[in-house]
């Protein structure tokens, strides 16, 4: 028997929760994780869970009513979910669209965890994440994947389905997660042939925060890119289009009042960030973001992932693919800006590891893009090649050393190449390889006599090929093997994956080996 206070008081209880049992029931009258899960920027103890509450991706806000959801989340130590390693709950906030960004810390180094989200009666499929071995630790190898450049429209995201059957320890994303333009239902390659088109964008070009997040909702519901998020931690960073294309720092091609183009930018890394798996240090903040920074694998590689974008001088000349005009040469433009090239030379005197990667968006050989015989060098400016003084001084960083492989993606081609000093005619300062895209430029768009004109202008170029896919890199105490993955199609379901060529390089020694 209750007294008639205690009905009272329970009556109570229930008056008050009942507001919040509605807003769940409202919440789950569509699935919320559409968005799927990922798992990023692993450390030896630790990394981070992500997701997205999205019941309707079309919707700025997601189809999420504006007030804070608190979403469990729990971490395994087996597949079978019988050991819990970690559990707890998280708040997903309206400030930043219903997304959900969990730091685990505290688990054992250099081994497998799954995880997964759950609100209410709906949970996520379970994804599998991995710490890192402990920093100075004995290590013999490691295996990873590079990936990025993925243009929705382009292409299907088949080679990351290839991806997901990778067995990797993390996924370096190099940039161009999403594309801002709008819709097209024609586009054209850079010698004016048509390019097929395979889907279209929702919405309009990018400007506004909901622009972008319906933009990043549509692509996250691709099942391909959900299932490499599910497999492995990644480590992302933008280039230009998770903005707009070509920006640099606080410049546009296509704003020219700094004001207004620093308003898109804000709403872009805003959005970039809700969509990531990044740790709060990575946080928007006065419309920038911190977004260069470094692991140490074991006592085998430092990985230092630089950002091209935020603090670049402006595009010098037209900015595009065009011959050199004379403030390429000029010596106070810069990529990094002081601080982090101050912060990337530290981390190379620091030393304590066999290899260290260099991992940036834009490619650092300045290649002559010249595709006519006797036509005049042609740059691409929106890279190193229009930064003659930034790239010689990294490049006398580099050299001697035989430890630093340079990594990059934009080309949507695969390259491997001598970064060489003296404008590309002296010493060999450190490989480079050139990652291509996963969808940009469909099933391929190079001609094979175009190829040819740029080995033979480029003798510093050891490879080249122009297939959509990833690279899978496998490093050992004295051999890095990058292993070039490409697609046979993008356009239509069913590509298969092969490797194209596999470059290798031992360590001390910076010449590249063709297999």
């Amino acid at each position: 028997m209750f007294s008639r206070r205690q009905i009272l008081a329970g009556a109570g209880v229930g008056l008050v929760a009942a507001p919040a049992i509605l807003r769940a029931q409202q919440l789950l009258t569509a699935f919320p994780f559409r968005l799927g899960i990922a798992s990023g920027d692993p450390s030896h103890d630790g990394f981070v869970i992500w997701t997205r509450l999205c019941p309707d991706p079309v919707d700025e806000h997601g189809g999420m009513p504006m007030g804070p959801v608190d979403v469990d989340w729990f971490v395994y130590e087996d597949e079978g979910m019988k050991r819990v390693a970690q559990k707890g709950s998280a708040t997903a906030w309206p400030e930043l669209g219903h997304s959900v960004h969990v730091e685990l810390a505290g688990l054992q180094p250099d081994r497998p965890y799954w995880y997964r989200f759950v609100l209410g009666r709906d949970k996520t499929q379970l994804g599998r994440s991995r710490t890192l071995p402990a920093p100075g630790a004995a290590l013999d190898r490691l295996r990873f994947a590079a990936a990025g450049c993925q243009h929705y429209e382009d292409g299907l995201f088949t080679a990351y389905a290839h991806l997901a059957r990778e067995d990797v320890a993390f996924i370096w994303h190099y940039g161009d997660y999403i594309y801002e333009d709008r819709a097209r239902q024609v586009n054209y390659e850079r010698d004016g042939r048509a390019r097929v088109h395979v889907r279209d964008h929702v919405g309009t070009e990018c400007y506004t925060i909901g622009d972008y997040r319906r933009r990043y909702a549509q692509y996250k519901m691709d099942p391909d890119l959900q299932a490499a998020h599910r497999v492995a931690p990644w480590f992302t960073t933008f280039d230009d289009h998770e903005v707009v294309d070509n920006w640099t720092s606080t410049v546009s091609p296509y704003q020219p009042d700094p004001a207004l183009f620093a308003i898109r930018r804000a709403a872009a890394m805003q959005a970039y960030y809700e969509h990531m798996p990044l740790r709060r240090a990575s946080m928007p903040s006065s419309g920038a973001m911190q977004l260069y920074r470094r692991s140490r694998i074991g006592d085998l590689l430092t990985t230092h992932f630089l950002d091209t974008r935020q603090y670049r001088s402006p595009l010098p000349c037209k900015g595009g693919f065009e011959p050199a005009c004379p403030a390429v040469a000029d010596p106070k433009q810069t990529v990094l800006g002081g601080a982090q090239q101050q912060w990337l030379e530290r981390g190379l005197r620091d030393g304590g590891s066999r290899w260290n990667l260099v991992a940036q968006q834009v490619m650092m050989m300045p290649l002559d893009r010249q595709s006519e015989p006797g036509g005049g060098e042609i740059r691409n400016l929106d890279s190193w090649a229009g930064y003659d003084a930034a790239r010689e001084r990294m490049a006398a960083r580099f050299a001697g050393r035989g430890d630093v492989i340079v990594m990059t993606g934009d080309e949507h081609q695969n390259f491997a190449g001598e970064l060489r000093r003296q404008g590309g005619k002296g010493e060999v300062a450190a490989p480079e390889f050139v990652v291509t895209s996963i969808s940009s430029g469909g099933d391929g768009w190079v001609r094979p006599e175009v190829q040819a004109q740029l080995r033979a202008h480029n003798p510093a170029l050891q490879y080249v090929s122009d297939q959509r896919g990833y690279a899978v890199c496998d490093v050992t105490r004295d051999l890095w093997q990058t292993r070039f993955r490409g697609v046979d199609q993008v356009t239509t379901p069913g590509g298969a994956i092969a490797t194209l060529a596999t470059a290798s390089v031992e360590r001390g020694k910076p010449a590249i080996n063709l297999s």
